[in-house]
């Protein structure tokens, strides 16, 4: 038997926003949207796409629910995303900041092979180098 990674949930005061702001940052489409829960998928996914792939094989989507309370430490656990080398990396953060991402510092080294960035909600997440796979 094998888990599928279904979902990462994000807890977050606007969930419609927080929605919004990460499909535009990764060209995804939000397939549920009500003030108690919002859901991202890869915008390829068709339902029907699902129907021939296995179970396994699905990846995650995202989903947004709200909290009553704010962020206020460093998260445990954040994403990494990178581009391709056929991308240019740096002009993807600026992509990101110009949708409202801001770069945080989280104690990382000086000069690393990757970015940190935070999303509206202050959510951490890396930007790393460029690849191929």
């Amino acid at each position: 038997m094998v888990l599928r990674w279904y979902t990462v949930v994000i807890d977050c005061h606007d969930v419609r926003k927080q929605a919004a702001w990460w499909a535009e940052a990764f060209g995804w489409k939000t397939i549920i949207e009500t003030d108690d829960e919002c859901v991202n998928v890869p915008g390829w996914v068709e339902q029907d796409s699902f129907q021939d792939m296995p179970w396994e094989r699905i990846g995650p989507g995202m989903v947004f629910v709200p909290v009553p309370e704010g962020k206020t430490v460093k998260n445990r656990l954040h994403l990494d995303f990178a581009p391709h080398t056929s991308q240019d990396r740096d002009a993807e953060i600026a992509r990101l900041e110009a949708l409202g991402a801001t770069r945080v510092d989280v104690g990382q080294p000086e000069g690393p092979s990757w970015t940190v960035l935070a999303d509206p909600e202050g959510n951490e997440f890396c930007v790393l180098s460029s690849r191929d796979f």
